[in-house]
């Protein structure tokens, strides 16, 4: 019997909840606020950890405004290059969030969808510039978790580029 005794503590021991794993995650009562996991060589997170109680806004999918309505469909006029429809489309994330209180600070993922230009190639260097103008930065050093991915087409074929966000505060 007392040959069992440490076995069995031990096996009790593992079995206890592990208080520490909480608060690393940032899920105890004391630690209500938003962890976002970073990755200090990149410009966006690993992750991003949001406690229970927190309020959440989801865009759906935002493309670029109409730049020139008389410019010829077909044509970079018309809603611009990759870069100039980030600029677009990160506006109207900007402003989509902001009608429910939420701000661009409040930004904790991006979905992004690239689309190649009629010589067929996708200009991720647009998209990052663009990115880098909104987050990571001194005005706004949020960064956010991202996936970002090359698609054949999108549903207008004047457009490149298309966004989906997630603010939670």
């Amino acid at each position: 019997m007392k040959n069992l005794f440490i076995p069995i503590l031990l096996l009790f021991m593992a079995c206890e909840p592990n208080v520490s794993d909480q608060s690393t995650r940032g899920g105890s009562e004391e630690e209500d606020f938003i962890v976002r996991y970073d990755r200090l060589d990149a410009s966006i997170l690993r992750g991003v950890y949001v406690p229970e109680g927190k309020e959440y806004f989801y865009t759906s999918g935002l493309v670029a405004p109409v730049k020139n309505p008389d410019a010829e469909p077909g044509t970079y006029q018309r809603y611009g290059d990759t870069y100039e429809q980030s600029i677009g489309i990160l506006e109207r994330i900007k402003e989509t969030i902001g009608e429910a209180g939420f701000g661009l600070e409040d930004v904790i993922f991006l979905r992004v969808y690239l689309a190649p230009d009629k010589e067929g190639n996708v200009d991720w260097n647009a998209w990052f510039k663009a990115y880098g103008e909104y987050f990571n930065n001194e005005q706004n050093p949020n960064k956010v978790s991202r996936s970002t991915l090359a698609v054949y087409a999108l549903a207008n074929p004047d457009l490149l580029i298309e966004i989906e966000a997630v603010a939670a505060k």
